[in-house]
């Protein structure tokens, strides 16, 4: 246990100095083989066995599926189609961009590709309509990280392999906190701006005026809206697998972006595809990295050792779950929320176990987690990816960052938390988990 602290602490400290994730958990890996007298020729093999599994080939595919969907015009339709209905509210741009990226996460699964599809039109949209530019920039931020709740998650793809649980499952158990967190997030847009003067809002018009231009939008945004539908209505049916349904949305992604909102051609087509495979590959990497870390964890039985330590503490199950949900918090800082899915299920699904917890709740724990660490400092890989869209620096946008934390998303973790049936009530209902 010492051991694994030791090199958990090694792990930080390389990240900290911007050592790159992969890189930083090679070496760690590689230390806690060589330290624990584990045969590092054993423990590779596996990372390369989990990493190339067939389950895991919808990462690539999801991946690809949203660079084609953010170039091909799907952002701008998506956009259009939710300020027909509130645009035309003080405030109602800024409850656009939450809405539109949590439908965005319904397509891409991915946080960073949420920020870069939504962020670059809106947080300038909003800025020329008054808005301050910390606030349009923190909202993004935390917005973006509804992509972990509304499936399908590419986090919760991953979550789910690791520990061995359901995908659809867990894509469920998300997607109730998700659609509260939408709300929540709307709800303090409106509160926070209610008394800002230089927001400029369009004219208001008929209630007939409105309702042709809400049918127009959603005419234009049809293909985008039918996406998401199609891709849970195939995995749900049981038609399809999560990884057949990811490889549905790639072949659906790119005639919808050639043909019909034509954001596509050849060009762009093939700068998306190198762009996703870039990505996919730097994700790979550490995953590659963290598989190998996770089974020689498991040979240490470190996560039995945590288990023990963590029920020492106390054996109120409150109080073990707060200190459970203070961790994957720091995890959530410390690295991206992929990377912190894997570490979550290795690390504390055995524990949970032991305290009596449905490994499909804890998966909705893990997301509502990883999502606040995510934009919580000191790390916070997707609020430093916002402002770099903004080009602001941190002082200007860290205060109103923290108010939607703080008032937003950190109730509802602790919600999440202690109401289970949040989280259990659709998988229970649509999948029939005990």
């Amino acid at each position: 246990m010492v051991t694994f602290l030791l090199v958990m602490l090694a792990v930080v400290v390389l990240l900290l100095i911007e050592i790159p994730v992969a890189f930083a958990f090679g070496i760690g890996a590689l230390m806690f083989a060589v330290l624990t007298g584990n045969n590092i020729s054993f423990l590779v093999p596996h990372g390369f066995n989990t990493a190339s599994g067939f389950a895991l080939l919808a990462l690539p595919l999801f991946v690809l599926a949203g660079t084609l969907m953010a170039v091909g015009g799907i952002s701008e339709r998506l956009l259009d189609f939710v300020n027909s209905f509130v645009g035309r509210i003080k405030g109602g741009l800024g409850a656009v961009t939450v809405l539109t990226c949590a439908l965005f996460g319904a397509i891409s699964g991915s946080s960073s590709a949420a920020i870069a599809a939504i962020g670059q039109i809106m947080i300038p949209r909003m800025t020329r309509e008054g808005y301050p530019e910390g606030h349009a920039t923190a909202l993004v931020a935390c917005s973006s990280v509804l992509a972990l709740l509304i499936p399908p998650s590419i986090p919760m793809i991953v979550f789910s392999i690791t520990g061995g649980i359901s995908v659809g499952a867990a894509f469920l158990s998300t997607i109730i906190p998700g659609i509260l967190l939408t709300l929540v997030y709307c709800g303090l847009n409106f509160w926070f701006l209610r008394n800002n003067t230089s927001i400029t809002v369009a004219p208001k018009v008929s209630f007939a005026e409105a309702s042709r231009g809400v049918v127009r939008s959603g005419y234009k945004a049809s293909f985008a809206l039918l996406m998401p539908i199609l891709i849970l209505g195939v995995i749900y049916s049981g038609i399809a697998t999560p990884t057949e349904a990811a490889a549905i949305a790639v072949v659906y992604a790119i005639p919808v972006g050639l043909y019909i909102y034509k954001g596509l051609n050849m060009k762009s087509l093939g700068h998306a595809t190198v762009r996703a495979v870039i990505t996919t590959g730097s994700i790979l990497a550490v995953l590659f990295f963290l598989f190998i870390m996770s089974r020689a964890m498991i040979m240490e039985q470190i996560p039995k050792h945590l288990a023990e330590a963590l029920l020492q503490i106390s054996d109120n199950k409150i109080i073990i779950l707060l200190v459970i949900n203070l961790l994957l918090l720091l995890i959530g800082m410390i690295v991206d929320d992929i990377s912190g899915a894997v570490l979550a299920a290795v690390i504390f699904l055995p524990v949970i176990g032991q305290l009596g917890i449905h490994p499909i709740h804890f998966a909705a724990i893990v997301g509502v987690n990883l999502g606040l660490g995510n934009v919580s400092p000191p790390c916070a890989p997707m609020l430093y990816m916002a402002g770099g869209v903004s080009k602001l620096p941190l002082d200007k946008y860290i205060v109103p960052t923290l108010k939607f934390l703080i008032f937003g998303h950190l109730p509802m973790v602790l919600i999440v938390t202690f109401i289970p049936d949040l989280a259990l009530y659709l998988p229970r209902e649509l999948m029939g988990i005990e």
